[in-house]
Formats: C-alpha cells, sequence, structure tokens
C-alpha cells in the first residue's frame, strides 16, 4: 500500500517585502547603535532573499494606517504591539489562508471530494485560537462534523514532517482514509527591532506562507506527479539545544537563532540521515548525491550552504531550497512544502543524482519494498531543522503519470 500526497497547493498573504526596503527601514530605526545598524546590513545582505510576503498589510507603504499597530510608514517607526494585538491579526489573516489554501489543495486532488476527508491536521508556530484552524476548515470547506481533527502547535520550523508522518500513519491503518494537511505560518506579526543579533537574524530571514495537502492511500488513477510518503525518522542533535528556541514574550514571540546553527548541522547531518537511509537498502551506503530530488529547509543560506557541501549536491539539487529562500524567505514550517511544490512541478529526469534505470510495473515501488523504483519514479529527501536542535527528514518517491 502507497501512501501519497495527492495535491499540494501553496499561497502568501499579498504584502510583498522588497529586501533592500526591509533592510533600510530596520536599519533606520531609533535606538539601534552602530553595531546593530551594521549587523542588520550584514544579515539581509547576506540572506539570498529577494522578497518576501507579509500578513501585515502596514507594511506596504503605499496602504498608509491612520492608526497602525506595526507599522507608522509616515515615520518609518517599527511599533511594539503587544502579544494580543499580534495575535489578533493572526486569527484574522491566518483563518483564510487556512481554509482557501485548503480548498485549493481539495479541488485538485482529482477524485477526491470534500466529504471524503476522515481528518483533518493543522499547524502553525505564530499564533493560538480556539476553535482553532482545524474547526474553520471543517465548517467553511463543508467537511463532515465527524471528520477526526488534530492541530500541532509551536513546534517550529519542522513540524511540516510530523504533519506528514501522523497523515502516513492514519493512512496506513485506515487505506480510506483520507487526510487534508493544512499549514499556515505568519512570522512576521512578530518582528521587532532590536541590537540583539539573534532577533536581526529572525527580521532579516523570517516571512509569511501557508501550504496544504491531501494524503491518501485510496487506489486512485495519477493524473499529475504525486509524492509516495515511504519513510520519516527524527533525531535530536547532542548540542545545540540553546542555539535555537521559540518564546512567548509580552510583545511578541521571541526567536532565539543562534549564528552557530549552520555548524551544528553540518557537523551531524550524515548522522541524522543515516537511519532514514537505511531504511532502503538501494540508498544506504550509496553518494548522496545518487538520490534525485532533495528539499532541504532553507532555513538561512548559510544551512542550505552547509548542507550541500556537506552532502556533496549539485547546483540543480541544491536549487529548490535557493529559489524557494530567494522569492519567499524562511516561512517556518510551510517552506519545506513550497520546496517540495518545486521539486513536483520539474521536469522528468531533471534530478542530477538520477540512476538506475525504471523498474516497469506500477505497482513496483510498492510491491518490492521503498528500494524499488516504479516506471516514473525518482526519489526525494527531505529535511527540515528547529528548536531542541530536531532534525526531521522524510524519504519519498516522486511518481508521474
Amino acid at each position: 500500500m502507497t501512501v501519497l500526497v495527492r495535491s499540494l497547493e501553496t499561497a502568501v498573504p499579498s504584502t510583498l517585502l522588497k529586501q533592500p526596503e526591509a533592510r533600510d527601514v530596520f536599519a533606520a530605526q531609533e535606538g539601534l547603535t552602530r553595531l546593530g545598524q551594521r549587523l542588520v546590513t550584514a544579515c539581509f545582505d547576506a540572506a539570498a532573499i529577494d522578497t518576501r510576503y507579509s500578513a501585515i498589510a502596514e507594511f506596504s507603504w503605499d496602504r498608509p494606517d491612520h492608526d497602525p499597530d506595526f507599522f507608522d510608514p509616515s515615520t518609518g517607526t517599527l511599533l511594539t504591539p503587544s502579544t494580543k494585538t499580534r495575535n489578533d491579526l493572526f486569527v484574522r489573516e491566518a483563518t483564510p489562508l487556512f481554509t482557501e489554501t485548503a480548498r485549493r489543495a481539495l479541488e485538485n486532488a482529482d477524485g477526491i471530494a470534500p466529504e471524503d476527508v476522515t481528518h483533518v491536521v493543522t499547524v502553525s508556530c505564530t499564533g493560538f485560537f480556539n476553535p482553532g484552524p482545524d474547526y474553520r476548515i471543517v465548517r467553511d470547506l463543508g467537511l463532515s462534523p465527524s471528520v477526526q481533527r488534530f492541530h500541532l502547535g509551536f513546534m517550529g520550523c519542522y513540524a511540516a514532517f510530523p504533519a506528514l508522518r501522523m497523515a502516513k500513519a492514519f493512512c496506513d491503518a485506515d487505506p480510506n482514509a483520507v487526510v487534508l494537511v493544512a499549514i499556515v505560518e505568519l512570522c512576521t506579526l512578530h518582528v521587532r527591532s532590536s541590537n540583539n543579533p539573534d532577533t536581526i537574524l529572525g527580521a532579516s530571514l523570517f516571512a509569511d506562507g501557508a501550504a496544504a495537502a491531501v494524503v491518501t492511500a485510496r487506489d486512485l488513477p495519477l493524473t499529475r506527479p504525486a509524492l509516495s510518503l515511504d519513510a520519516f525518522e527524527t533525531t535530536l542533535t547532542p548540542v545545540g539545544e540553546e542555539t535555537m528556541a521559540w518564546n512567548i514574550g509580552d510583545e511578541g514571540f521571541e526567536m532565539v537563532l543562534g549564528t552557530y546553527v549552520p555548524h551544528i548541522i553540518d557537523d551531524h547531518i550524515t548522522g541524522a540521515l543515516e537511519p532514514l537511509l537505511a531504511r532502503d537498502p538501494e540508498l544506504a551506503g550509496r553518494p548522496h548525491a545518487e538520490i534525485d530530488h532533495w528539499a532541504v529547509h532553507p532555513g538561512g543560506r548559510s544551512i542550505v550552504d552547509k548542507v550541500a557541501a556537506r552532502l556533496g549536491l549539485s547546483e540543480a539539487q541544491a536549487a529548490p531550497a535557493y529559489d524557494t529562500l530567494r522569492e519567499f524567505g524562511n516561512m517556518s514550517s510551510a517552506t519545506i512544502m513550497f520546496v517540495l511544490e518545486k521539486i513536483l512541478a520539474l521536469p522528468a529526469a531533471t534530478g542530477a543524482g538520477a540512476h538506475d534505470g525504471a523498474q516497469a510495473g506500477a505497482g513496483a515501488h510498492d510491491a518490492a519494498g521503498p528500494g524499488s523504483r516504479a516506471a516514473g519514479a525518482e526519489r526525494v529527501c527531505a529535511m527540515a531543522f528547529g528548536p531542541g536542535l530536531t532534525v526531521e527528514t522524510a524519504l519519498m518517491t516522486r511518481l508521474l503519470p
């Protein structure tokens, strides 16, 4: 039995942030020291980001607000709203992103209707409300009121993996299950001006985005590229607990993102991948670059740089991560879904690590285990990093119709 991501949709809010303009705003804030100003310029310029998106309409220069909460464009001042004010905006802006992205995922899951959904899994670490996004999706999309609902909150950038793993477990237990996974992260609600290097680094990277996917093991025709969910692994690095954290403060959520994180990932990524790749006899012990596609969470440019260099990835294999970072920034747990979406959209046989001939038979992958390769199948290794320091990894197969 093969559990597939049958559809994957992403979305961003409407307010566009251009990195040079955002840099200049942050660098001009009152109270910054000379060192703080230099750090702002250095972090924003080194981020390898061109554009990001925000749910805060006040960040748009051409949409002035006469009573702003977050940003006063008349003076260029970043304001300091309370955690409640930030979370209230999360409720208003996240709800339609959850429901509309989930709606599109259902519409594009051929052979699946809203009444087929058995489980809803929602994810976010940037805001809370109850009845929550899982409830709103059921109500707004007209799903059965008996749908089982689950919310994964405050896990951080790696949370898409527990959500997909949960979806796979439901489908493994019930081959008729249809799981709707929806993720919304509004990270820019929590940005602020500061001389703290961690806060500056976060302000230079984080953005808002949403994603939704339909996961099922139902035997349906393959009409578009899909992802088989083959295996998942979780590990904690032996060091780094203090280098990445996500705390709740009086003026929003507070990110701890130490500059040593890329070095910790560099030291431990191959060890974190070993138990995942050991699940597949075809991949265990082979060069990492022989895996067709790599979905690396672009927590920052230096993280992708370290992973790509350590694993010997080609420019093409690292491109989905770099391109996502450049176009959208770091959208916390939603980001890896944007990377996977780019991989799904690639033409066939473009993986730089493509190897071996495809095995005949549409059921070869399932029948012979995760190591076998069905016709039109390409392997995908995905990973994300978060507080702990937690490393989540997944082995998938891209299946083409």
